[in-house]
């Protein structure tokens, strides 16, 4: 597999330098570094934020920035992406990203649990991605789906959780649980078409019908 990923990302658009040094930043000083989306995953969401080309679109869970970045970049500029990050130490790092120049769109912080953030934040919202407590990802879903614009996009991050949800009788962690109760809810969910990616730990596409 480690050899299918360099062959993939040897024959897809490079990673913009300045990701480059973020996901070298995220695994020097960061703990569980693989939350950082990388090279293939991020040039997957800059792609499909410029698919969507939307005006205002959310994210949950920013950890370093590298995916809100990737995001921004497939927007045009002078629209809004908002991004929710519930660690405040994360604050002053990811400030100093955001304010940096970055192509794209305009990247708002918001520090706090998504849960009690998203309800204060207008919509509606063109792009979600989500990436935050696995364990609230039906919540999540919940609350955003009345909000989002009709033809809208909602990502969902680590639905297939390391093939976990492959053996449903083993699902001890809290964890492994919700994401099986997430994808069971959007597959059934006829207020959205639903495709998962198999790309790096699932990826999950809903589009708003």
């Amino acid at each position: 597999m480690e050899d299918l990923e360099e062959y993939i990302e040897a024959h897809i658009d490079a990673e913009p330098a300045a990701l480059r040094a973020l996901w070298r930043r995220t695994h020097l000083r960061h703990v569980y570094p693989r939350m950082c989306s990388g090279h293939t995953q991020g040039r997957l969401l800059k792609m499909l934020a410029a698919l969507a080309a939307p005006r205002r679109a959310v994210e949950l869970g920013t950890f370093t920035g590298y995916s809100a970045l990737c995001l921004a970049e497939g927007m045009a500029p002078g629209t809004e992406l908002h991004t929710i990050e519930i660690d405040d130490e994360m604050e002053p790092e990811l400030s100093e990203l955001f304010a940096a120049p970055h192509p794209g769109a305009d990247i708002t912080l918001h520090i706090g649990d998504a849960l009690q953030v998203l309800p204060q934040l207008p919509g509606p919202w063109d792009l979600a991605f989500i990436d935050a407590n696995k364990r609230h990802y039906s919540d999540y879903y919940e609350l955003l789906l009345p909000r989002m614009s009709r033809g809208g996009l909602i990502l969902a991050d680590n639905t297939l959780w390391s093939g976990k949800i492959l053996h449903p009788e083993a699902a001890r962690d809290p964890q492994t649980r919700a994401l099986l109760e997430f994808n069971d809810l959007v597959a059934a969910d006829p207020r959205v078409e639903t495709v998962i990616l198999p790309v790096r730990d699932g990826l999950t596409m809903l589009r708003v019908v």
